[in-house]
């Protein structure tokens, strides 16, 4: 238990430091704190696009209009579609259609939309839960490179108090 103590101890850090620390002590610690602080970000990124993702679908589900549409340009992130509604308007979303995946230039699939709003649509019976995976994601890959960051200092940190260590006892000498 004390060696699971002081591995979170190295890793993450304290807030406020003390009156012995040095300078830098002082600035790994706020390196430290700094990394903590981009990976809640990038954490918080992903939270906010699943629910997002999950306010747009409300959306379309309280006025849900369907319509056929031809997709005019397809990509693994956006895809733009043309389509027309029942009382004979067509649109072209600005943004394209979200969950746009496994689409290809020319196809004719069918959209839902939000009446109020046209340019809020997405691909029919596709909705929020696609974008928990890739929004996790992230936030894994966040972590993983925080926690290397993490490492990484701690290592500066290790090292910087041998050379202390060993320029203390040179000068005992």
């Amino acid at each position: 238990m004390n060696r699971l103590t002081a591995l979170v101890r190295k890793f993450f850090p304290r807030l406020y430091g003390d009156e012995t620390e040095t300078r830098s002590v002082r600035v790994l610690r706020r390196i430290r704190i700094g990394i903590v602080i981009a990976a809640c970000l990038v954490t918080l990124q992903s939270l906010l696009l699943v629910l997002g993702a999950w306010r747009n679908d409300r959306q379309i589900e309280r006025h849900m209009g369907v319509a056929e549409a031809n997709v005019l340009s397809a990509g693994p992130r956006r895809s733009t579609i043309e389509f027309v509604t029942p009382d004979r308007v067509t649109y072209r979303p600005e943004l394209g259609v979200l969950y746009p995946s496994e689409l290809d230039t020319g196809m004719r699939i069918y959209v839902e939309y939000d009446k109020n709003d046209p340019d809020l649509v997405r691909v029919q019976d596709r909705n929020a839960s696609l974008a928990i995976i890739p929004a996790g994601s992230i936030a894994v890959v966040g972590w993983l490179i925080a926690g290397a960051a993490l490492f990484g200092v701690a290592w500066v940190e290790r090292r910087m108090a041998r050379e202390a260590v060993k320029a203390g006892a040179a000068v005992q000498d």
